[in-house]
């Protein structure tokens, strides 16, 4: 594989990735919590970076691309791991202990809760949520992000 396919597979799969979210959520019926937001903008910058890239042939935005699906896989991961439980999660979209907490108090929490929680799996393939499988995929494309910086 060359380097300028290696570029074009990485630019396709960080687009293939935005519609696989964007299926899930319009087809699927499967709204996207925070962390899931969080995990496709650096798709979407991947994407202006490898049509930036493929036009320019420049070294510099195969690095950004890379940077940028190597960020995606470290959310998805940390994502994943909010679900399992190893670690909390963003406090707007994880719950929250309620011990302790007067009538009003867990009222207030509960109004002001998000609609869609980051520790809660909605979707799971192999035994991998869709947080996790966006780690893996995206570190796959890192790794093809770096192989487009071979000289051809």
């Amino acid at each position: 594989m060359t380097g300028r396919q290696a570029l074009w597979m990485a630019t396709l799969g960080s687009l293939f990735m935005i519609a696989g979210a964007l299926a899930f959520q319009y087809i699927g019926g499967l709204p996207p919590c925070k962390m899931c937001y969080w995990q496709r903008y650096p798709h979407i910058i991947a994407i202006a970076i490898g049509a930036l890239a493929l036009a320019l042939s420049n070294r510099a935005l195969i690095m950004a691309g890379a940077f940028a699906a190597l960020i995606t896989s470290t959310i998805g991961f940390y994502h994943a791991g909010v679900e399992q439980g190893f670690w909390e999660g963003p406090t707007t979209c994880t719950s929250q202990p309620i011990g302790g907490l007067t009538t009003d108090e867990l009222f207030d929490q509960i109004m002001s809760a998000p609609v869609v929680r980051c520790d809660e799996i909605p979707w799971e393939m192999l035994g991998l949520s869709m947080a996790a499988w966006n780690g893996v995929l995206s570190f796959g494309l890192f790794i093809l992000w770096c192989l487009a910086l071979r000289r051809p």
